[in-house]
């Protein structure tokens, strides 16, 4: 397409797709609940032992290609690989936006620095790509680069977190962060009440200060807990990396010794850091122990250590959006307008005994049996 034809779709996506966005994801969707979704987009997590799928485009399509019969540009500015997450995500981009399928893909890793984010999307610019697809670092501090890419004509599409400061771009694709948060709170609610569990006292080990999935899950855990009146004893950053999350939990277990029954990792690496830190201190945790682990994204290693009766409950955050996204360029590419903002499936992961009923703002969830299958089956 050229750019400006592109320019005009561009202008005319932006004044009539993103009012409804105003930057960031909505706060109101919970992934489990069908009338609550996007109609094709989100789907509700399975009743039984369903794995989760894949958001993949709804029909086999001919290999990408602009007007001129090229292969179509796209720069692709993504966080790091400061987890399996993060690795599954971009497999998913470099999957899709292949040579294969009609796709010239720029990718950089930028390493968890904002700077060198910024400058990625300014190298996409002078390349004069088709698309740029970025993974914000940290929420704000876009407008003026967005700007940017709008005078150059160039569509962004934002996935997985979130950008604040700026509304400059077609599309964002990914999770509910704040719903997730929620979603942990509500089931550990649940799960206590079963249990007997009166008093909960808890610590969460955070994700990358001021990333949207920072933000999301401890907004949406504090919310529940503070009307729960749950006494939060420290909350600190491991930055979504599994050195991290020993580091801080290694700081806990001393600080806290014989206090805490929860730990709240915001990702699985966290998570696992946090367990090396347990077992040398001693601490036991899982169901039936002393602590109740809580992660969320649920990787295949996550789940693993879901079935091995380690992570108590763990709230998936799906990084396999580029089908997704490719949908967004097709639709751009014949002149439509997207959707502002498009939730992926996600699910909710525990073994049966923790498996418990419980609500989201209002929305009945669902929750998936941990089995072999399902491990087998995710990302």
């Amino acid at each position: 397409m050229k750019k400006k034809v592109l320019a005009v779709v561009l202008a005319s996506t932006m004044a009539l797709a993103l009012a409804a966005c105003g930057g960031q994801a909505a706060a109101t969707s919970a992934p489990a609940a069908p009338e609550a979704a996007p109609a094709v987009e989100e789907a509700a997590p399975a009743e039984e032992a369903a794995p989760a799928e894949e958001a993949a485009p709804a029909e086999e399509a001919a290999p990408a290609e602009d007007a001129g019969g090229d292969l179509i540009s796209v720069g692709f500015a993504q966080v790091g690989h400061e987890s399996d997450w993060r690795t599954a995500s971009t497999k998913s981009c470099q999957d899709v936006f292949s040579e294969a399928n009609g796709y010239n893909l720029s990718f950089v890793d930028c390493d968890n620095d904002s700077a060198a984010q910024l400058e990625a999307v300014r190298s996409f610019i002078e390349q004069d790509v088709d698309y740029i697809i970025i993974d914000p670092i940290v929420s704000t501090g876009w407008d003026t680069v967005l700007g940017e890419c709008e005078e150059a004509g160039i569509p962004v599409i934002v996935i997985d977190r979130t950008i604040d400061d700026s509304d400059k771009y077609v599309s964002w694709v990914g999770s509910d962060f704040l719903t997730e948060g929620k979603a942990a709170a509500e089931w550990l609610k649940a799960y206590a009440a079963k249990q007997g569990v009166s008093e909960i006292n808890y610590l969460i080990i955070q994700g990358t200060t001021g990333s949207s999935a920072q933000i999301g899950r401890t907004d949406g855990f504090r919310e529940i807990a503070k009307a729960e009146g749950w006494n939060e004893l420290d909350a600190q950053t491991g930055d979504f990396t599994e050195a991290g999350g020993q580091e801080v939990m290694e700081s806990f277990c001393k600080s806290y010794a014989g206090k805490f029954n929860v730990v709240v990792c915001e990702n699985d690496n966290e998570a696992f850091g946090a367990m090396t830190a347990m077992d040398n201190a001693g601490v036991t945790y899982g169901p039936g122990n002393d602590v109740i682990l809580i992660s969320y994204d649920a990787c295949t290693a996550g789940l693993k250590e879901v079935q091995a009766g380690k992570i108590t409950a763990d709230f998936e955050c799906n990084p396999l959006a580029a089908p997704t996204v490719e949908k967004v360029i097709q639709t751009l590419q014949s002149g439509g307008v997207p959707e502002a903002q498009i939730l992926v499936p996600d699910n909710w992961y525990a073994l049966k005994d923790q498996i418990v009923d419980f609500s989201v703002d209002g929305n009945a969830q669902s929750m998936t049996e941990v089995t072999d299958a399902v491990i087998e089956a995710q990302y």
